[in-house]
């Protein structure tokens, strides 16, 4: 098939984990996110966590009042999130596991596991006219829930893939854009993200079922040494060759 344009949402949570380590105002993740916007970013994710780790309520109000590119809100399947997103009413939810103890989201939802809750969740969201997506682990029985939950959107999780390397990365990569064919054939938006770098992101970048790439660590990270523009630009440049 004919490759379909490939966006870049820009995850800004680490923006925000700067500035709470040290309990100040700034950075400010939501003037990274305008910088990230006007750089060429086609969306902002931002993770508002039970704990509240680092993305603080405000920051999501702010952003949604400012940007001009639409807000993906990550959040877990809790009534007080769900209730949060039906208030603001961000453009989209991506649904994701959440336990205090991990550092970073360590793989995808079990929607298969949860199934009813899911459905219920996706709902109601959707009644309130919000996008939802999941984000799941490239699993042939989490797409088939995924279909059932009624969700648009599923985000895969590209984890494992950044954490292995030869073989192993390149088997990854066939069971990753097998599931996205899949997904996309069931009528499913696909989506991609974790771990992804400017090193690691071309054969994710190169299937063609993914319209979507969320991106936040490494960009940050980036982002130290070259500015918030600039590391945007890099990686919109990176993912436009490897899809060329």
């Amino acid at each position: 098939m004919t490759a379909l344009p490939l966006r870049l949402g820009v995850n800004v949570d680490h923006v925000a984990t700067v500035r709470q380590a040290r309990g100040v105002s700034y950075p400010d993740p939501v003037e990274a996110a305008l910088i990230c916007a006007q750089a060429g970013a086609d969306s902002i994710t931002v993770h508002l966590r039970e704990d509240r780790r680092h993305i603080q309520d405000h920051d999501v109000s702010r952003l949604l009042a400012v940007s001009k590119i639409p807000t993906n809100l990550e959040m877990a399947v809790t009534d007080e999130m769900v209730g949060i997103a039906c208030a603001l009413k961000p453009r989209y939810v991506c649904l994701v596991p959440e336990k205090r103890e991990e550092r970073t989201t360590e793989g995808g939802l079990d929607v298969a596991g949860q199934l009813p809750r899911v459905r219920e969740v996706c709902a109601r969201l959707t009644a309130a006219g919000i996008e939802v997506s999941l984000f799941v682990d490239p699993d042939p029985h989490q797409l088939e829930a995924c279909v059932a939950s009624g969700a648009p959107h599923l985000e895969i999780h590209t984890g494992r893939y950044a954490e292995v390397e030869g073989d192993a990365r390149a088997e990854e990569v066939e069971v990753i854009a097998s599931f996205a064919k899949a997904a996309h054939a069931a009528g499913i938006e696909v989506h991609a993200g974790h771990g992804l770098t400017l090193g690691n992101v071309g054969p994710i970048a190169r299937i063609s079922e993914i319209v979507e790439l969320n991106i936040g660590h490494s960009l940050v990270g980036r982002a130290l040494m070259v500015g918030m523009a600039e590391a945007t630009r890099e990686m919109i440049s990176a993912m436009r060759a490897s899809r060329s």
